[in-house]
Order: C-alpha cells, then sequence, then structure tokens
C-alpha cells in the first residue's frame, strides 16, 4: 500500500493522435508548480500518480495542483496491488466520518473478475461492518468511497476529491500579448486565456510621473501571480507619457481615448509578433466604459491585422469579472489606489461612438509611427516567475 495523490485529467482525454503533447505539457506544468517538493510523478492510463511524497505536505501539494490548468480532479487516497484481500483490506480501514456513504467502483481493467457494482456491494459490506453507525444512501451520501481499478495493476481508493483548475495546460494553445493595466479586469482576462492553454507575455503602459512608481509595482504583483497559473511571464513596460502629452496638446479632447487605445493597439501588435505571440489579449467588457462600445472596440479593432484581438470578458457584467478576481487571488491587488495611465488627461466628455474617419483626422494631427516605434524602442523587460 502506498499514501498517492490521483491527478484526473480535464479535456485533454478528448485528444487523439496527440493527445501524449498535452499529457507531457501537464507533466510539466505540474512539475513547476511542485518545485522544492519531494515526490515522485508517475503516468498511468488517463491519470497521473504522486507517491514518495512527505506525508505533512499533501496540503500544500493539492493547494499547488490546484493553480495547474488541465487538472479536472484530485483525490488524495491510497495504492494497492489489485487484489481482493488487499482492496477490501484498504476499505476496512476506512473511518467513514459521515452518517451515509456508497461505493463506486470504475473497472478501467476489465480483466478483474468481478463486476463493478457486485464489487462495490461486496465493499459496501466491509465498510458496514467495520462503521456500525453509518447507513448506504447510493443517492446522496455522505461519504462516497471511490475504488479506481486501473490496468497498471494497481487499484486506487479514495473519499475526498478536490476540484482542479480545468481548462486546457499552459503552453498548448500558442502565446499572447495581454494588455496589463493595473485594474481589475485585465488579469481576469489573461487567466481566461491561460485557461484555454496560452500561455502569456504582458504589456503594460506606465505615465511618470503622473502615475507612481507604485502603480507599476502593482502591475508586477499582478503579473505574479498569473504566473501561478500560467507558468514564467514576460513583461514588458512602455512608458506613455510623452504619446499622452502629444494626443492632449494636438487633438480634440474628447478624441483621446480613442487615439490613444489605437496607439497602444498598434504598440501591442508590434510588440507581439516581435516576440513569438499569436494574438492580444484584452480585459474589456462591451459597454462598460466609453472605449468599449460596440463603435469604439470596431474603430479599434480596424487597425491590427496580424493577429486577433481576444476579449474573454467580453460578455461577462462587473459584478462577474470582480467574483472571478476573488477567486483567483488578484481582485485586493487591483484595488489598490494607484491609478494607471487610462486615467490620465481624462476628458470630460469622451466619444462614445466614434467615426474612423473622424478618428484617423485626429490621428493625422500626429506622427503616428514615430510615437509607435519610440515607445517599441524603449519597451522594458523583465521575467515574470
Amino acid at each position: 500500500m502506498k499514501q498517492v495523490i490521483i491527478i484526473r485529467y480535464s479535456e485533454i482525454h478528448l485528444k487523439g493522435d496527440n493527445r501524449s503533447f498535452f499529457e507531457n505539457l501537464l507533466a510539466q506544468n505540474i512539475k513547476r508548480v511542485l518545485t522544492g517538493f519531494m515526490y515522485t510523478l508517475n503516468k498511468i492510463s488517463g491519470r497521473y500518480i504522486i507517491t514518495d511524497y512527505i506525508t505533512a505536505d499533501e496540503p500544500q501539494l493539492l493547494m499547488q495542483l490546484q493553480l495547474v490548468f488541465g487538472i479536472h480532479s484530485l483525490s488524495p487516497g491510497f495504492q494497492v496491488k489489485t487484489k481482493v484481500d488487499d482492496i477490501k483490506a484498504i476499505v476496512s480501514k476506512l473511518n467513514i466520518s459521515g452518517e451515509t456513504f456508497k461505493v463506486v467502483t470504475r473497472r478501467a481493467d476489465k480483466s478483474f473478475a468481478i463486476g463493478s457494482m457486485e464489487f462495490s456491494a461486496e465493499l459496501g459490506g466491509v465498510v458496514l461492518r467495520n462503521n456500525k453507525d453509518v447507513k448506504v444512501d447510493v443517492n446522496n451520501p455522505a461519504v462516497i468511497i471511490n475504488v479506481d481499478i486501473r490496468e497498471d495493476g494497481f487499484t486506487y481508493i479514495s473519499t475526498v476529491t478536490t476540484p482542479g483548475a480545468n481548462g486546457m495546460p499552459s503552453g498548448s494553445s500558442g502565446k499572447g500579448l495581454l494588455l496589463l493595466s493595473g485594474g481589475i479586469d485585465s488579469p481576469v482576462a489573461g487567466y481566461c486565456m491561460a485557461k484555454r492553454g496560452m500561455s502569456l507575455n504582458a504589456l503594460h503602459f506606465y505615465s511618470f510621473p503622473y502615475t507612481s512608481k507604485q502603480a507599476l509595482e502593482k502591475v508586477k504583483t499582478l503579473a505574479k501571480r498569473l504566473s501561478e497559473f500560467s507558468g514564467e511571464i514576460n513583461l514588458y513596460t512602455v512608458p506613455f507619457t510623452f504619446v499622452q502629452e502629444q494626443i492632449n496638446k494636438n487633438c480634440n479632447k474628447d478624441y483621446m481615448i480613442i487615439v490613444m487605445r489605437r496607439i497602444m493597439m498598434r504598440i501591442a501588435e508590434k510588440l507581439a509578433a516581435k516576440n513569438g505571440c499569436g494574438a492580444i489579449i484584452s480585459g474589456e467588457s462591451l459597454g462598460q466604459v466609453a472605449s468599449q462600445t460596440l463603435e469604439s472596440i470596431t474603430v479599434t479593432n480596424a487597425l491590427v491585422r496580424s493577429m486577433p484581438i481576444f476579449r474573454p470578458l467580453i460578455g461577462s457584467d462587473k459584478q462577474e469579472i470582480m467574483d472571478t478576481a476573488r477567486k483567483i487571488g488578484t481582485y485586493d491587488t487591483s484595488i489598490l489606489p494607484y491609478e494607471d495611465c487610462c486615467t490620465v488627461f481624462l476628458p470630460k466628455n469622451p466619444v462614445t461612438r466614434p467615426n474612423l474617419d473622424r478618428v484617423e483626422k485626429e490621428e493625422s494631427k500626429l506622427n503616428i509611427a514615430e510615437l509607435v516605434d519610440i515607445c517599441v524602442s524603449k519597451a522594458e523587460h523583465e521575467i515574470i516567475n
């Protein structure tokens, strides 16, 4: 008998001939979050099994594994040889704390002679003999005893199942450049795309002296938290003050936000292409602010042609986004009172339904290409992990 942690896949089991690619990425990501722990990771059909770990580390191991996209669920349990007497010996020692229970047997190893329902009934009898105050309830049991008979010659027994992060293994869906503002929305957008298997780079625009050093540190803290889910993040920080000053000086104030957003997208597209990213990721939610109306998004999209702009929060309301931010541990950092560059030179009446021709007329008052090139050349790079 061995004490183990059973790791069940999420969507990976749906993959065909390239399933091993996703399994190997999942293993890499498991090893990444368990750096510093002592353990052995073994792969069996449809599962990863962690053995040889220090018992006292188990709660922390489970907590770290919940950060890994691609994991459907986790169970601490026991590994025994697939022999009837050995399995019954383990089940007999289980302390069933609830008033009701049921046994669920999964027989992946079809050479095991006893059928699943029959064996569940046998094991239920073992439990009843050793736990006098419990009853069987097949519909709504307080405790489910899972008996997983696998093809590797071992059976895995558990009574607790913890949900995993689900999704796809990080790194399985290419790389995207996240526009990381420091607010509530953009870290959640990055989390959503990382959950779909995308590796993250991040781009932040800052406006010293109008924004503080603390605002930049706040963004680095958010990137650090996201890296716990997605793995290493390349963070690019771009000074944007002089661009905003040029827009404020030369353009109609009501068009400042949309012109600024379009310049940001040009810079993002260049940096993304330069660093092997196949998409730009934005935290926009339809109708939330002036720059996120249908017309504003259309005008912004019009100039990015080499890659898609992913907006995973486009149909989410603010409460849903805040709930996710709390769940993933970014909310408390995001609400720290340090302003980002989008609040600098904020107009009183920003245009909410911009016309592309009028926007391009305002942009003609600037040397856009020069501003973009300067920003790209001044981008600073830091690896966050």
